[in-house]
This record gives C-alpha cells, sequence and structure tokens, in this order.
C-alpha cells in the first residue's frame, strides 16, 4: 500500500512540472512577440516631429487666463533713438600744464590747494634759481653795455651789443620768462633773487604737485589746469547701433545729480576703433557747462535721435520669440490657431520691431505670454512625432476620463484566449488516511508483506511533496 501512495505522490509531481513549463513556454513567446513589435516601429518619425513647432488651439477663455494678448501688425514711422550711458570728463584742448624749464626751489606759493580756480596771469609760485640769476646779470650787462657803445663806440660795436641784449632776452624768454618781467628788469637794472611764475590760462586746479620749500627740476609738473567751461561725455555705444551715430549729431543727456532736467550736447567725434571685449564703439559729446554745474567724473545718461524710418512694418518686441539662430512670431489664424511663423526682424526702437518680411499689414499676432505658447507648440510635436511611429496604433488608447470611454472594469474579455493553468494537484495531496486503495489491483505485488522490511523509518522521513511547508508528512497514519 505504501509503495502505491508513493507512485500516486511521483505523477502528481510530474504533472506540476510540466504545467510549470507550459507556463513558462507562453511567457517566453509573448515576450518574443512583444519585442518583434517593438522591431517594427520607426522612432525617426519621434524626432522629426519635435523639430517642428505645431499649431496650438486656444479658447478665448484659456487665452485671458494665462495672459495672452494680441496685436496688429501696423505700417508706421519707427523712431530711431540709441541710448547709452557715459561720463563727464575734461576738454583736452582746454588743458595747460605748468611746466618750469629751470632748475630751483619753490619759495613762495600764491596757490596752494587742489581745485583752487585761477585766471590767466595770476601768480602761481615764486622761484628761486641761480641759473635764472645769472641770466639776469647777463641781461643787465648787456644793456648796459649797449648804452655804453651808443655814446663812444663805432657803428660795429653797437651792433655786437645788440646781438648781445637780444641773446639774453631769448634766453629768459625760452625760460618762459613774461616778456613783462623781462623789460622790467631792464628798465630797473636789477637782479631779483626769485621770480614769479604766472597762470598761463583760466581753470582750475586739477593737480599740484609742489609744496614750499621744495626742489624744482626741468620738466616737473607742478600744476595742471583745466578749463571747465566746456566739457566732454565719453560714452560707448553697441555695435549694432554704430551705424546711427555721425558727427554733429544732436544727444540729450540727463544727469542723476539733476533730476528732471535736460541737457543738449553734440557729438564731435566717433573713434575708429571698437573694443574686443565689449563689442563697443567710443563717441564723444560736447556741451556748455555755465556755472560749473557738470564735474568731470559724473554718470550721464545719453539718448542720441536718428531720422525716422517712414513706412515700415512694425509689430511689438514682446511677439518676436528669439531663438538664437531665427526669429519666431505666432501668427493667429482665421479658425482661431496660433500658427508658429519665421520673420526677419530688422531695426528696434523703444517696444516696437521693424518686420523685413514673414508678415503683412493686418496680420493678427500674440503679443504677450510667447514663450507659454511656444512651450504648448513644442509639447504638440513631441506628442505628434510619438503618435506617428510606425506599427504602433494609439487610436484605441484611452488618454483621458472622456466621456463614453470604458474603464478597466467594464471592458469585455470574453473574446481573449489566456493559457491553460496547470492542473490542480491538491486532491492528490490527500492524507493517506483518507484514500481507499481497496479497488486497486496492483499486478506483480508479492502477497506476503510479512517478508518486507519494516518501512516505519521511512513513513517518518521528510516528504518532497508540494504543499508541506515543514518537510514532513501530514499524515501520520499507516496503510
Amino acid at each position: 500500500m505504501k509503495t502505491r501512495n508513493q507512485i500516486i505522490l511521483a505523477l502528481a509531481l510530474v504533472l506540476t512540472a510540466i504545467g510549470a513549463v507550459a507556463v513558462t513556454g507562453f511567457g517566453s513567446q509573448g515576450q518574443e512577440a512583444g519585442a518583434s513589435g517593438m522591431e517594427g516601429h520607426d522612432h525617426s518619425a519621434m524626432a522629426a516631429g519635435a523639430d517642428e513647432a505645431q499649431p496650438v488651439s486656444l479658447s478665448p477663455e484659456a487665452g485671458r487666463r494665462i495672459g495672452v494678448t494680441y496685436a496688429t501688425v501696423t505700417r508706421g514711422t519707427l523712431e530711431r533713438a540709441v541710448r547709452t550711458v557715459g561720463f563727464v570728463t575734461y576738454d583736452e584742448t582746454r588743458l595747460t600744464t605748468v611746466n618750469p624749464k629751470i632748475d630751483g626751489w619753490a619759495e613762495r606759493l600764491f596757490v596752494d590747494f587742489t581745485g583752487a580756480p585761477v585766471r590767466a596771469g595770476q601768480p602761481l609760485l615764486e622761484v628761486y634759481s641761480p641759473a635764472l640769476v645769472t641770466a639776469q646779470e647777463e641781461l643787465v650787462l648787456a644793456r648796459n653795455l649797449l648804452e655804453e657803445t651808443r655814446d663812444r663806440g663805432g657803428v660795429r660795436s653797437v651792433e655786437n651789443a645788440r646781438e648781445l641784449l637780444s641773446a639774453a632776452r631769448r634766453r629768459l624768454a625760452y625760460w618762459d620768462i613774461p616778456e613783462e618781467a623781462i623789460r622790467a628788469i631792464e628798465e630797473s637794472g636789477e637782479v631779483t633773487k626769485v621770480l614769479t611764475l604766472r597762470a598761463p590760462a583760466d581753470g582750475i586746479v586739477v593737480e599740484k604737485n609742489v609744496v614750499e620749500g621744495a626742489r624744482i627740476m626741468p620738466g616737473m609738473n607742478l600744476y595742471r589746469l583745466a578749463d571747465l567751461s566746456r566739457v566732454w561725455i565719453d560714452a560707448e555705444v553697441f555695435e549694432k547701433d554704430l551705424s546711427l551715430v555721425r558727427n554733429g549729431q544732436h544727444a540729450m543727456v540727463r544727469f542723476e545729480a539733476y533730476p528732471g532736467e535736460t541737457f543738449h550736447a553734440t557729438v564731435t567725434y566717433v573713434y575708429p576703433t571698437v573694443s574686443t571685449s565689449t563689442r563697443t564703439g567710443k563717441i564723444r559729446l560736447e556741451l556748455p557747462n555755465p556755472g560749473l554745474r557738470l564735474k568731470p567724473g559724473m554718470y550721464a545718461e545719453v539718448e542720441l535721435q536718428s531720422p525716422a524710418l517712414q513706412e515700415t512694418l512694425l509689430i511689438p518686441r514682446t511677439a518676436v520669440l528669439e531663438t538664437g539662430e531665427r526669429s519666431v512670431v505666432f501668427h493667429r489664424m482665421a479658425g482661431g490657431q496660433l500658427h508658429p511663423m519665421d520673420v526677419v526682424t530688422g531695426l528696434k526702437s523703444g517696444d516696437e520691431v521693424q518686420v523685413l518680411s514673414g508678415l503683412k499689414e493686418g496680420d493678427t499676432v500674440v503679443a504677450s505670454a510667447t514663450f507659454l505658447i511656444d512651450a504648448e507648440s513644442n509639447l504638440g510635436a513631441a506628442l505628434a512625432g510619438m503618435a506617428g511611429m510606425a506599427g504602433m496604433d494609439h487610436s484605441g488608447m484611452d488618454m483621458g476620463d472622456e466621456e463614453g470611454g470604458e474603464t478597466m472594469d467594464q471592458m469585455d474579455h470574453s473574446q481573449h484566449q489566456m493559457p491553460e493553468a496547470a492542473p490542480d494537484t491538491s486532491e492528490a495531496r490527500m492524507d493517506q488516511g483518507q484514500m481507499d486503495h481497496s479497488g486497486h489491483s496492483m499486478p506483480g505485488m508479492a502477497a506476503d508483506t510479512a517478508a518486507r522490511p519494516d518501512t516505519t523509518a521511512q513513513a517518518d522521513r521528510p516528504s518532497m511533496r508540494p504543499g508541506a511547508p515543514d518537510g514532513r508528512s501530514r499524515s501520520g497514519g499507516r496503510s
């Protein structure tokens, strides 16, 4: 009886293994079928569709919700203005330097601080110079010699004395000694220890490099004077705007120090070079400075007016979406769709931009929220590319809870064929004590079982039957 039980258990195990193999084979076939179906897909359509923006359908309510506004392409006049910034600086043609040509010492300073205003001829400082004293003595001697030769000398002696006197005068003149001072020395016949240096022009002392008692060397810059009755403004203009700037052009200038007040200047020079680092060109403006209100170093806002462009197509600057390679606007079609269009833009001024091609007068374009519309258009292009993949039919896919769509619970699966599951062998796992083997005829088995060895130990061994969690037989009884 025990041998029959073992045979039945072995048959149950074989049937279980066959069912498992059948299920595994079916799953492998399904995966291979899915893989073969994916190999037939053409993914190039997705990439191609994603590169081209698609028209966008937008209801009026949705447009108002995201802030979309529209503008009409008009034909009008484009005021061309160049706006830039600059700084006030000195008029270089009105700078003067007091630079002595003799060595000596500063005995006394009449102008002793930077920023002091001076007038032409005003005393600046007194200088003692041994060389200057010697030159004065030579001038006095030459003057006396000429007077003596006139009284008792010949013509040749008088000419020599005159040449000597002229040489003494030139020597002092070459040292920038004023002619009045030279004449005073001749008339008085007295040599002065110090000589007074005077301002050569009107201006403001913007640099002072001397103090009382200091040694003075030839070529030393003692004072630097600047006439601020007129000033310059150095400004920089972007390379793209240089064609709109020319000499003699009028400009309006504003300063933070004088809010609400406008000054008028003139472009006097356009520098011939462009900075390679900032891509800007430098220009110079000149304007009067009554009352010295404008100080060098002040920040200035400059606006240059150029001749206006007549009869050109204009749209708002916010309507143009710059991608780096092209300019795109969204044209509102007759059906309400927003169609992306490439345009060629020209000059820009204020809030308007010139359209050279791509639109015509009367067209309607999106004037605001252009970036949002572009994002929606690119999304539509990506989805269109996915829908165009070969071998995939998305027409039956329900992408949302649209009315009339079936849910998973409402689908009819009656026509679906599922592979047969492995036969249930749980009945074969019946307890040996519950099985009736009286009707079984096992041929070839000996009638006498007394000679067989005791199999009690075998019955107590762990069973390999499936479903026994502890590896032991569910029934400890014997048949």
